[in-house]
């Protein structure tokens, strides 16, 4: 390894730090500092604060608009005519305590993924956590490690770092002692220490860091859909309340509390206001559900997103074999020794401090000896798929061995190869010990090394992958094996998990976009893929209109991962790689991702459904105040009537179809699938409800005659209502049926019981005018169902 000396050149812009030697800090030393407040002090925020969830919730433009409305009921009418302010109370009480359940979960679950940094202090390196560093301490960082904070180099051992995230350069850049080394960058080779120079907020990335952390709801087709809506239903709701309020207070003769009643309760039903709130539940209660299967979903819109993609990348290290691997057979090649051989790989394995899973599996058969001494070393990289050292022997011979994959090493014509696809055809992973006379620092290392053994090694298979493959296949999400390994030993773990298709060498793939994204689909399995040609593949993908999600656990991954729709990582992986996906399987287990599509499907399936419900009732609400407006009369409807028939038919249903299974597959263009019903739907409510209302207002005289007019529109309100709650509640299963069934005998309670009828001004006069509005409602139901049936076939979602 090297280390930083007096002579070496330093950027003068970024000067070095006093030196702390090899040993790190002292004890002494780091109680000075954080003294000094010298520390990593970076808040870890993986969710809102409950500042900010209160916030939310509370202070949105709808509950304005029904706050105010609710004071003005409160003084002018009876407390009845102001239920809708309390159910907003409750609404508003749970959205808060369950976004806080979420934020628990999400806060717990991100301590139990969180990054532990190696650091060196008295001469001994322990793992800390990010806000335990402290300023000058000296952090030893490997293959997949992320730099937490911004630092010089000071040892390094062919030393490469990725800095793509922070710079967008793709190319790994060779740090050197003196090099400046920047918090969000990540080791994609080599090994060595670095002596923190910012600390906290002072870090490069800190700020990138902390953002890309936190609990967020944007960036959802969902969140947008429901704001695009919402941004309408302002457009509608002005005009109307505006020409309600005329109409009411000054040109009808009426009361004034009861004209202010009649007002509020045209412009209450008009916001959909537990829209919103019913999505954050939603989402919420799936943050929870996952959270209890270890999985930390570090983006919200991550579940709906997952739920959306239609093909899945998976890498096989990690995702469909666990990481261990076991050494099960040595051959040995050139009349070499085999015993000799076993020295050499001993001596191999002890050469890297951070062993990968072949090279661990290696140290695993073959302990090294005490008179073999690593001169020089070269750590694996995925770019170039191979490893070395030089070695001084006991007896003072010296060599330089070369460790990695058969066919980037070999000859095209070396006869090994023959006998290693024959090895990876079974599914064995093979790799090849060669001797080589040139220099490792030299680019054309491997040109001429002597073939010394092959090292045959067994992966060990995910015991739940064949079945997360099986489900994937069932729900039509196409699924691309994509390895830096060779295709057909790729190929042939992908059929012992009952995975079908063509095994393709990516090193035989077109170049350009389209002719790459043609062959992904043709092909099934993919070998031999560069970090960058996977970054490739994921937009070659996404260029035909795939959606994408890419899983992965080494630091190979993180390029595609970062640009793939979705990014998922094993809780075991590289830090690097937890850091830029959205979602993390702590528990390392593959056979989670099924859990979160079913979770973002029926979050998405169902809150699709519901939100109809609630724009359903804006659409006739809406008409309703126009249609008043234009035949200048009362506004049929008390604030309380709306309140019964909204718990009835949209707040109690809703909450539990938000809620319920779903695994229809979530498909695109929320706003338009939703409209094209509600639009429709309100439509014929309304103009129904009005038709009963002017009946009524014919048919009904003398005093009470209002309340009789209310009463007989309620009831065909009412039915409507209820036969679209009817028609998205289906398929029917035994408790959706109940469910509407409970609705509707609600209803029919507070028609029947005298107290109820007084307490919501419901009651029935005669029989003629009730059977009329029962009449009108079943009218309105075939049109709806005639309507909603056209809709689907003029205009299929």
């Amino acid at each position: 390894m090297t280390h930083i000396d007096a002579g070496t050149e330093v950027d003068p812009g970024h000067p070095l730090p006093a030196p702390v030697g090899t040993g790190g800090l002292t004890a002494a030393e780091v109680a000075e500092r954080v003294a000094r407040g010298q520390v990593n002090d970076i808040p870890v925020r993986s969710s809102r604060s409950t500042v900010d969830i209160v916030r939310a919730n509370v202070f949105t433009r709808f509950n304005a608009i029904i706050g105010v409305l609710w004071l003005i009921m409160l003084f002018v009418a009876p407390i009845q005519d102001s239920l809708f302010g309390f159910v907003i109370l409750a609404n508003t009480g749970i959205g808060i305590v369950q976004e806080w359940r979420a934020k628990k979960t999400l806060d717990s679950l991100a301590v139990i993924g969180e990054a532990r940094p190696t650091v060196r202090r008295d001469g001994v390196a322990a793992e800390v956590t990010t806000a335990e560093i402290v300023l000058d301490d000296l952090i030893e960082i490997g293959p997949g490690d992320k730099a937490v904070v911004d630092g010089v180099c000071v040892e390094a051992d062919n030393l490469e770092i990725d800095e793509s995230l922070l710079t967008g350069e793709a190319d790994p850049v060779v740090k050197r002692p003196g090099d400046r080394i920047l918090s969000g960058s990540f080791v994609v080779a080599g090994g060595g220490a670095f002596q923190a120079t910012k600390v906290g907020r002072e870090a490069y990335a800190a700020q990138l860091a902390e953002e890309a952390s936190r609990f967020t709801l944007v960036h959802s087709e969902l969140r947008t859909g429901i704001s695009t809506i919402l941004k309408y239903v302002t457009w509608m709701m002005v005009p109307a309340a505006l020409g309600l309020i005329a109409t009411q207070l000054f040109v009808k003769d009426n009361d004034l509390d009861d004209s202010l009643a009649r007002t509020v309760g045209g412009i209450v039903p008009m916001v959909p206001e537990g829209l919103v709130l019913l999505t954050s539940v939603a989402f919420a209660i799936g943050v929870i559900r996952l959270g209890r299967k270890q999985c930390l979903v570090q983006e919200l819109p991550a579940i709906e997103g997952l739920a959306r993609v239609d093909t899945v990348c998976l890498d096989k290290t990690g995702t469909l074999t666990e990481g261990g691997m076991d050494v099960t057979e040595l051959r040995p090649l050139g009349g070499h020794d085999e015993e000799y051989i076993r020295k050499v790989l001993g001596a191999l394995g002890e050469s890297d401090p951070r062993p990968n899973a072949s090279l661990k599996a290696i140290i695993d058969a073959y302990p090294g000896t005490e008179d073999w001494r690593c001169t020089e070393s070269l750590p694996f990289s995925s770019a170039r798929k191979y490893s070395g050292a030089s070695f001084s022997e006991g007896d003072g011979e010296t060599s330089t061995w070369l460790l990695g994959a058969p066919d980037v090493l070999l000859d095209p014509d070396d006869s090994a190869l023959a006998e290693t696809e024959r090895l990876n055809e079974q599914g064995l992973r093979v790799l090849l010990l060669a001797l080589t006379g040139r220099d490792l620092d030299a680019p054309d290392v491997a040109v001429g090394a002597k073939p010394a053994a092959l090292v045959v090694l067994e992966q060990r298979l995910r015991p739940d992958a064949a079945d997360t493959l099986r489900y994937f296949a069932e729900q039509n999400v196409s699924a691309k094996v994509i390895s830096g390994d060779n295709a057909v030993s790729v190929g042939a773990v992908a059929a012992k998990l009952g995975l079908e298709g063509s095994t393709v060498d990516a090193r035989t793939l077109p170049e350009d976009r389209d002719g790459m994204a043609g062959a992904l689909e043709a092909g099934t399995v993919f070998g031999r893929v560069t970090p960058q040609q996977k970054r490739d593949m994921v937009g070659a993908l996404q260029s035909h209109g795939h959606t994408v999600a890419m899983t992965g656990d080494g630091v190979n991954d993180v390029l595609a991962l970062k640009d793939a729709d979705i990014g998922v990582s094993m809780g075991s992986g590289s830090e690097a790689t937890r850091a830029v996906a959205q979602i993390v399987l702590l528990n390392n287990s593959f056979a989670t991702l099924p859990s979160v599509v079913a979770e973002g499907r029926r979050v998405i399936g169902n809150i699709t459904r519901v939100a109809t419900l609630f724009l359903v009732k804006t659409v006739y609400s809406v008409l309703l105040a126009l249609l008043v407006v234009c035949w200048q009369v009362e506004y049929p409807f008390l604030p309380r009537h709306l309140t019964l028939l909204s718990t009835l038919t949209i707040g109690v249903p809703a909450f539990f179809l938000a809620l319920a299974p779903n695994k229809e597959r979530a498909r695109p263009h929320f706003v338009r699938r939703v409209m094209r019903y509600s639009i429709p739907g309100g439509l014929v409510a309304g103009i129904a409800t009005f038709v009963t209302y002017l009946v009524a207002r014919h048919y009904y005289t003398g005093e009470g005659a209002l309340d009789a007019e209310t009463s007989a529109a309620t009831l065909t309100l009412f039915l409507i209502s209820m036969w679209v709650l009817a028609i998205i509640a289906r398929p029917y299963t035994w408790w959706r049926v109940a469910l509407v069934a409970a609705m509707a005998l609600g209803f029919v309670l507070v028609l029947a019981v005298p107290w109820l009828q007084e307490f919501f001004a419901l009651k029935l006069v005669g029989t003629t005018m009730p059977w009329i509005a029962v009449g009108i409602a079943v009218v309105a139901a075939a049109a709806l169902e005639y309507l909603w049936r056209w809709v689907d076939r003029r205009f299929p979602a």
